[in-house]
């Protein structure tokens, strides 16, 4: 019974404070419940294309170009093309996650990868479109400068903190040892009980 309560505390000590909410503030309590809904149907309907996206990357982007486009040593373009990858879509930033596990996987280099997260983050085009409008566009031209050269200056930190070449343990391992891992620890878990 302690595993299970350790195992699951944090949806356990969500279920409280919704039900404290539910108690002693039932309008904070309904507005949660419909923001939880909210983003709970978003995710339905995003997580599935993305994961047919990370399949269609997998099978059709063969390793060598990735490692040629993107890797350590594709240099400017490479930098430029994580840069484009990262301001041209639309969407949350959740979605770019498994695209930079995979491409770091095939041989993307940590600092391209770096590019392509903070550039989906902070540097994308309808972003910066509205930025103009609303702020202007001397504005819109310093941040766009100060974080593309935060992220450059962040990226080769990170390639030289992580990107030693054949250093990559702190990368997931493939999908089909990953589920392994899951399965080993939840049978480690039932013969505890």
């Amino acid at each position: 019974m302690k595993q299970l309560l350790k195992q699951y505390r944090l949806p356990i000590l969500l279920g409280l404070i919704f039900l404290a909410l539910f108690a002693f503030a039932p309008q904070v309590a309904v507005r949660s419940s419909q923001k939880v809904l909210e983003y709970s149907v978003e995710m339905v309907f995003i997580i599935p294309p993305v994961f047919i996206l990370m399949g269609i990357m997998d099978v059709w982007l063969p390793k060598d170009k990735v490692q040629k486009w993107m890797g350590r040593g594709s240099g400017v373009s490479g930098t430029l093309l994580a840069l484009a990858l990262g301001t041209l879509p639309t969407g949350p930033l959740y979605i770019a996650f498994p695209m930079a596990a995979a491409l770091l996987k095939k041989g993307a280099s940590v600092h391209n990868m770096v590019i392509f997260l903070g550039s989906w983050a902070a540097l994308k085009i309808p972003q910066l479109l509205v930025e103009t409008k609303f702020l202007g566009l001397a504005f819109t031209l310093a941040r766009f400068t100060l974080t593309l050269l935060t992220l450059l200056v962040t990226g080769f930190i990170m390639e030289w903190l992580l990107g030693k070449e054949g250093e990559r343990h702190w990368l997931p391992d493939s999908e089909d040892e990953m589920m392994n891992d899951m399965k080993r620890m939840r049978m480690g878990r039932k013969e505890k009980n």
